[in-house]
């Protein structure tokens, strides 16, 4: 019997489910928080390109917690290597300002947490619907 959670492919069943969290360098809160629904559009987008799945998103203050599940394919660090890479060229071209406010096009902090997603799933995903103040990405 197939769980609800388990995806396919041609000859792949999966469950890759990651709690990751990444935040804006020097947590530049102020910026975020004018671009906060442009991010979450950017991200969304993004995730959609590699067939990834946001299962529950919250941006924070300063930084940002994804509950996705990526395919087998790729790797936790391929896909938050693409997201956090492009999504920093998509921010400075739609607001330029940032780019010389800030120079090299640097939005994210380097590094990111990731915590694979087990049987505890209901507990992270509850965690990141109230996680401070944060609004759905």
């Amino acid at each position: 019997m197939k769980e609800v959670d388990v995806s396919s492919l041609e000859h792949t069943s999966w469950r890759c489910q990651y709690h990751v969290v990444f935040a804006l360098k020097y947590r530049r809160m102020e910026v975020y928080g004018k671009i906060k629904e442009d991010i979450g559009i950017i991200l969304r987008k993004l995730c959609q390109q590699k067939s990834v799945e946001i299962i529950e998103a919250q941006a924070c203050p300063d930084h940002i917690h994804m509950l996705i599940s990526i395919p087998p394919k790729y790797s936790v660090s391929q896909i938050m290597g693409y997201l956090k890479g492009k999504s920093s060229l998509m921010i400075c071209d739609r607001h330029a300002n940032l780019k010389y406010e800030y120079g090299n096009r640097h939005f994210w902090a380097r590094g990111y947490f990731v915590d694979t997603v087990g049987r505890n799933k209901k507990a992270i995903k509850a965690y990141i619907e109230t996680v401070g103040g944060g609004q759905n990405v």
